[in-house]
């Protein structure tokens, strides 16, 4: 068994959508695995000089209601993939959520897309996961 606890982050964007592939590749190898998948999201905070301005309630449903359909999209390509996993959401700081969330449920490998950008900066990971791969106690894999 080559892992038996897969987390895989999950946004929606081109790069988490192949770190998904790729998890449900590990899974279907190991089907005793368990494979879970987060979409951690965040409501937008808006800085005024020293202040936070407080943001409209509907703009804070409209940013959770684009997060329970990012989950559900994952659903359904799991589903197609004809593989079982767990699908989370959970608000928060993305990298701050996966960590937390591998090391509470003892995860073997976290499964994290790069941001997929043109030209210098494509050597350059993103900002999360470039923070997931410093602080992980566990094999991170990441896919470009």
């Amino acid at each position: 068994m080559l892992f038996s606890k897969i987390l895989v982050a999950y946004d929606g964007s081109k790069a988490s959508n192949k770190a998904l592939d790729r998890a449900i590749e590990f899974a279907k190898v190991s089907p005793d695995a368990v494979l879970d998948v987060i979409h951690a999201f965040d409501f937008p905070r808006v800085f005024i000089g020293e202040g936070l301005a407080p943001l409209p309630p509907s703009l804070n449903n409209d940013y959770y209601n684009l997060a329970v359909q990012t989950t559900d999209e994952a659903k359904e390509r799991i589903k197609a993939a004809g593989v079982t996993a767990n699908v989370d959401l959970i608000q928060g700081a993305a990298a701050e959520v996966l960590l937390d969330f591998a090391k509470e449920n003892g995860s073997d490998i976290i499964i994290i897309g790069s941001r997929g950008l043109g030209g210098i900066r494509e050597f350059v990971l993103g900002s999360v996961s470039h923070n997931v791969v410093q602080h992980a106690q566990i094999p991170v894999l990441i896919v470009k």
